[in-house]
């Protein structure tokens, strides 16, 4: 895989574009009388306050903790909770994103562009085709489990997951066929249907199928969550669907705090260490999907239940054949740069 190189920073272009928001914010709030309407929903603004320092800091976008909020603890519909996941994210994690790419932190290039690709087919089909016809409650679980398949995975394997040094470099345009199918996928279903995760999805098979180092998978799937999520945004106010009613006012209130929060967690968690933070947001990510079936007990049933609970372990399996291939193939990488090594000596 392709990464930066080391180069002298450009932190000028980040504070041009928080500048240009935060000019573009007070003319909503000031010139368009919309302060008391940001001001009214100061909870979300609190609640994105922690949601973004994760956004910027871990593989899990802000919608991870702005779409429990507003589905779970405030008991709204869970389409408001996907449409507003993209669209603090289009703030939050691109801030976040302008902030890594302009420090020159290494990413796993080639993996991004094609996941990137992927995203720009496979998100719109999954917003057109997929999403409008997932039920309010199957949004529900389907963030719950892959929230808390994830969690799981880094509650039991974080230690193996933060060894990780460097990343293994197979071939660019393996590495790009990698991202392009993530992206297709993930964008057409997760991304879609709950308005985050193909930025787990991505993180996932960089950390389990490349051993890349948390320095470098962690800040390329802010950059996927980022394109995914303004891309989200424009095919829905493009195509006339539009976001879901009360988006706009909770985004109002929380957007100025992610601005700052996600690229203040990419700064933060460089001192110190990624490890603690991605504990308690995976603690986080198995206690929604505790609170999501203890909610939704009645419309569920014992049976709804237990299938939300296998889905949950066929995610952990899915993730541990993720990783059985990422040892092979990266023992097949060691073994094919020994022979050559012997070759040349030879």
């Amino acid at each position: 895989m392709t990464l930066q190189r080391p180069l002298k920073s450009r932190l000028w272009i980040w504070l041009l574009w928080l500048a240009g928001f935060y000019a573009v914010w007070l003319y909503l709030v000031a010139g368009l009388g919309h302060w008391s309407t940001a001001v009214a929903h100061w909870p979300m603004a609190v609640a994105m306050t922690f949601g973004s320092y994760a956004a910027g800091s871990t593989p899990m976008g802000g919608g991870t903790v702005g779409f429990p909020v507003l589905v779970l603890l405030f008991e709204l519909p869970a389409s408001l909770g996907r449409d507003f996941s993209f669209a603090i994210q289009s703030i939050g994690m691109t801030s976040a994103a302008i902030f890594i790419l302009a420090r020159r932190q290494p990413l796993a290039w080639a993996t991004l562009n094609g996941a990137m690709l992927g995203a720009l087919f496979g998100t719109p089909f999954g917003i057109f085709f997929i999403a409008p016809y997932v039920p309010e409650l199957w949004i529900k679980l389907l963030f719950a489990v892959v929230w808390a398949s994830f969690g799981l995975l880094h509650l039991c394997r974080l230690n193996e997951i933060a060894g990780h040094s460097g990343i293994t470099d197979f071939d660019e345009k393996w590495d790009f066929k990698l991202g392009l199918w993530i992206g297709l996928l993930a964008g057409a279903t997760v991304a879609a249907v709950t308005g985050v995760g193909i930025d787990m999805v991505l993180y996932t098979a960089l950390v389990l199928l490349c051993r890349a180092d948390l320095k470098i998978a962690i800040p390329t799937s802010v950059v996927i969550m980022a394109f995914t999520s303004v891309l989200g945004v424009v095919v829905k106010t493009v195509s006339g669907q539009g976001l879901a009613p009360g988006v706009f006012e909770n985004w109002l209130a929380a957007a100025p705090v992610v601005a700052i929060g996600a690229p203040l967690g990419v700064f933060i968690v460089a001192i110190i260490g990624r490890k603690p933070t991605l504990l308690v947001v995976a603690t986080l990510c198995v206690g929604q999907f505790v609170w999501t079936l203890y909610a939704e007990q009645q419309r569920l049933g014992l049976t709804g239940m237990l299938l939300a609970g296998l889905a949950v372990l066929a995610c952990l399996a899915g993730f541990e054949l993720l990783r059985r291939w990422g040892a092979i193939l990266v023992g097949e990488k060691v073994a094919k740069a020994r022979e050559k090594v012997l070759a040349d000596q030879g």
